[in-house]
């Protein structure tokens, strides 16, 4: 498709803008770290829209940018170990029939949570912060639910392309 850099262009600046909104929002969930994760939605429709290279080249560029932009190098760390590897599930568990976009936003959320856990437990050297496993495994149900249902009423409504 002669737009593919256009498309690519708007999603990454529809992903940016929403990392800048989250750090607008003045909700504090009580728990360290844990974020609705409003740019993770344009990652679900470029997966389900153009494909799983396509949301990785886009996951990696927002993240870096936003890091650059909004964070810090350990805020690009952080995210780009759950952002990698919550793509990394959320595109093999696509390929069954049998998960909703909402079940693959629910992988993927929960998964980003364990990836940025597990830099955490590198980071700081002692496995103990695991215990927070538990907490960051029902927010990353609840965000990825809502993030999929999102995503979900979004591609209803626009027509699929193949970039």
């Amino acid at each position: 498709m002669k737009n593919r850099a256009a498309y690519f262009g708007v999603f990454t600046a529809l992903a940016l803008i929403f990392s800048y909104v989250e750090t607008l929002i003045p909700i504090n969930f009580g728990i360290p770290g844990v974020k609705l994760g409003l740019a993770n939605l344009i990652i679900v429709i470029v997966l389900y829209q153009t494909g799983w290279r396509e949301a990785l080249l886009l996951s990696v560029t927002r993240i870096v940018l936003a890091g650059f932009l909004f964070g810090s190098l350990f805020s690009i760390l952080y995210s780009l170990a759950g952002g990698l590897l919550s793509l990394a599930v959320m595109a093999f568990i696509k390929r069954y029939k049998g998960f909703s976009v909402i079940g693959v936003s629910i992988a993927g959320g929960v998964s980003h949570n364990v990836g940025q856990l597990a830099v955490a437990m590198l980071a700081v050297s002692t496995w103990q912060i695991g215990y927070y496993l538990p907490v960051l495994l029902i927010a990353g149900l609840l965000t990825g639910a809502l993030i999929g249902f999102v995503s979900r009423e979004v591609l209803k409504r626009i027509p699929e392309r193949n970039m």
